[in-house]
């Protein structure tokens, strides 16, 4: 089976290897974006520090929010397993990510086992329709202030919390208020895929103000299980999370100059390395640049340079990933290997021709 393409050429992963060394040693700007497990992760970085590269996850721009979120304003968040056992009011702010219906739907179908009521209370924040299908016929209130914003309806549920007037009361706030007096333990549930930075930051002022009388907190759902994973390794592999450039040399940190998509917009890259083991995203528009590619396709990806065919972490190949339910990193083993390399695998041949001398982090 052909695993590497220089072009639409079908040829062996050695000379597309040393190609795409070459094309990385001619460059003067080159962006990585990736979508894999910690090993791949490690290894983008690693690499982007040789070459100078500036790297971001594919769903950086969720991502960066999230990341702003913990690092300059903070959050009061607590671990999967304690909402579960404890969270007898569930409080869901915006649309969260598909990928955790089977998680929210336990949740929802779920009592907590170390609270005194043997129940949960479900509400919904935000303009949204139609009930979420994960609720599976469990009851729950929708709280909206007419038809403004997620971040105007926090603003206004925090308001009306606090006692304080506002211009769109949130419908069913009373409904909400005599639940909060009735919980021990609520939970809001929140992720930063349709959640902008406003509407985060005033989530966590609702839960600090009412922390002031009584317990609540914050259950963190990434808008990507692997770009978490991803800016995790990469704070304790530079200090810093994605949107990271090595340009001068050392790690350097700025959310909106290492933007991946802003840089191929803006024409500043000269140079795309790009590893998506997992469903396909669109690359972003711009100036057409050379493309280095890594994905599980059976084909060479069009318009690039140099295509890899790469197994899927935790289905073709061992890996370590985040996991949503457990709130840490987990290992998955697989039965059978597959054999197609791992992106890990790849990116460490390049590596080696970039600079053979250089080691690798443990």
């Amino acid at each position: 089976m052909a695993v590497a393409w220089i072009g639409n050429r079908e040829t062996l992963v050695e000379r597309a290897v040393a190609h795409a060394a070459t094309l990385l040693g001619s460059s003067r700007c080159p962006v990585f974006s990736f979508d894999t497990d910690i090993h791949g992760t490690r290894a983008a970085i690693a690499l982007a520090e040789r070459v100078g590269a500036a790297y971001d996850h594919i769903e950086g721009a969720a991502l960066a929010r999230e990341t702003a979120l913990i690092t300059d304003k903070g959050a009061m968040t607590i671990a999967p397993g304690e909402a579960r056992r404890r969270g007898d009011m569930l409080v869901i702010v915006g649309d969260l990510p598909k990928e955790y219906d089977g998680f929210l739907a336990d949740l929802a179908n779920s009592v907590p086992d170390l609270s005194e009521r043997n129940a949960r209370e479900i509400f919904l924040v935000g303009t949204g329709r139609a009930m979420p299908s994960f609720l599976n016929g469990a009851k729950a209130t929708r709280l909206a202030a007419g038809k403004t914003g997620l971040a105007a309806t926090l603003a206004a549920l925090r308001a009306q919390c606090a006692g304080r007037k506002v211009s769109a009361p949130v419908s069913k706030f009373d409904d909400f208020a005599a639940a909060l007096a009735a919980a021990k333990f609520p939970v809001f549930l929140f992720s930063g895929l349709t959640s902008d930075t406003f509407a985060l930051e005033m989530l966590q002022g609702l839960v600090a103000d009412l922390n002031g009388k009584a317990r609540a907190s914050s259950l963190h759902l990434p808008a990507s299980e692997s770009g978490w994973g991803s800016a995790l390794a990469s704070t304790w592999m530079t200090g810093f999370a994605p949107r990271t450039g090595f340009a001068r040399g050392f790690p350097e940190f700025d959310p909106w100059r290492f933007d991946i998509g802003r840089m191929i917009l803006a024409g500043e890259a000269d140079l795309h390395l790009r590893v998506s083991t997992g469903k396909p995203a669109p690359v972003p528009k711009g100036k057409t640049l050379p493309l280095i590619m890594l994905a599980k396709t059976l084909k060479p990806v069009a318009g690039a340079a140099v295509t890899f065919a790469i197994g899927e972490a935790g289905i073709d190949h061992d890996a370590i990933v985040y996991r949503v339910r457990t709130g840490t990193l987990n290992s998955v083993a697989v039965p059978a290997a597959s054999a197609l390399p791992s992106a890990a695998e790849i990116i460490r041949s390049i590596g080696g021709h970039v600079s053979p001398e250089a080691g690798w982090p443990c």
